[in-house]
């Protein structure tokens, strides 16, 4: 069983390179499939998400990285919830709600004033743990995901 308490959030480093993509590959090959855009993102994450502006945390625990979000940047006031992945394994058990409340908590200490994200109906537990945490639905544009079938919002107070 996970210990709460020894999980901590750490932020992107050079050599913490890998874990984004091998988190997230692991997610999108069992439910979706790995589009270009993942790829790009995945393979290069401090060229396309630090170098513009946005931030990625990890989980860790007993030295072992265990889940991971990002924050992509949109613009001064807005940025992306995104590559949020825990690993299969530990799912469940309270790390996604862990890696939320750091943003939310980062998001405040930036003066972000809003977090956009895209999902998937399908994955009812991310859809439950986003809607706990009080995004809500609004519009979704083409062209952004293939998979992304809903997109939500939380303001930052």
């Amino acid at each position: 069983m996970l210990q709460d308490n020894l999980v901590t959030i750490i932020p992107f480093s050079d050599n913490l390179a890998a874990p984004i993509k091998d988190l997230n590959l692991e997610w999108l090959q069992k439910y979706f499939k790995v589009e270009p855009k993942d790829e790009i993102v995945l393979s290069d994450p401090k060229k396309e998400i630090i170098d513009k502006g946005g931030m990625i945390f990890y989980a860790k625990y007993n030295n072992a990285i265990i889940g991971t979000v990002s924050l992509i940047k949109i613009d001064n006031s807005c940025f992306e919830l995104s590559k949020m992945a825990v690993t299969d394994r530990l799912q469940g058990l309270g790390v996604g709600k862990k890696l939320i409340l750091h943003c939310f908590a980062i998001a405040k200490e930036k003066g972000i004033e809003k977090i956009i994200l895209y999902s998937n109906r399908k994955l009812k537990s991310a859809i439950h743990l986003y809607e706990k945490f009080g995004f809500t639905e609004i519009p979704l544009e083409s062209g952004i995901y293939e998979r992304a079938d809903i997109k939500m919002e939380k303001i930052i107070a």
